[in-house]
């Protein structure tokens, strides 16, 4: 009987271990086959970052102009200001042209006579706050309002620095070129321009004639 047995769990041993050895070589090459795609995924992921990457690369962006002052002409007229050319990456068109005026003309347009006085005049720290403990921005930028009164069509820059004056030619001279350059805006019709402290900006009187 025991060799009987023995007979018969031969065949059984030697099937468990050809099932054995198939899912050995089977297991192997599903870890092959694994280990090489994981392999082939990794350009996948670096080409999907390219991608979006440069689709961030060609986001918006919005042709606008900024105007200056020139010499000699704006020496004699100071109301004779002088569109360059800029792109906005925002929006926001009128705060960022605006800033582009107070960061001022490009060295070839300074060789072309191009200036302005309103990145000389601004001194001191901002009074505005700023999503970040140090600094601050220039000034803001309010849409359709005169000051604190609401006026459809004007706009209301308010300066956040000292504003020092530069006589009366370079006030002329920078409130002509802070108009222009708010004014190619269809929907600004009117340019309010005040100190820090709520002033008109270039106003002796201190009647702050803008406001009335």
């Amino acid at each position: 009987m025991n060799r009987l047995s023995n007979i018969h769990l031969y065949p059984a041993v030697s099937s468990l271990r050809a099932r054995f050895s198939s899912l050995v070589v089977v297991s192997l090459l599903v870890i092959v086959a694994f280990v090489l795609g994981g392999r082939s995924l990794v350009p996948s992921v670096n080409a999907a970052s390219i991608t979006h990457a440069s689709a961030s690369s060609n986001s918006a962006s919005y042709p606008i102009k900024v105007f200056f002052s020139r010499s000699p002409e704006s020496l004699n007229d100071p109301s004779a200001v002088y569109a360059v050319d800029r792109t906005s990456p925002t929006i926001a068109v009128g705060t960022f042209s605006i800033q582009l005026l107070i960061a001022g003309p490009t060295l070839s347009e300074q060789r072309a006579g191009s200036f302005t006085e309103l990145n000389t005049i601004l001194s001191g720290p901002s009074k505005c706050s700023a999503p970040l403990p140090v600094g601050g921005p220039d000034f803001t930028l309010t849409l359709n309002m005169k000051g604190p009164f609401p006026q459809l069509g004007t706009a209301t820059v308010k300066f956040c620095r000292t504003l020092s004056s530069g006589g009366i030619g370079a006030d002329a001279r920078v409130s002509a070129e802070i108009n222009a350059t708010l004014k190619q805006f269809a929907n600004i019709k009117k340019v309010v321009i005040l100190t820090q402290d709520g002033h008109c900006f270039g106003d002796e009187s201190g009647k702050d004639f803008c406001l009335r």
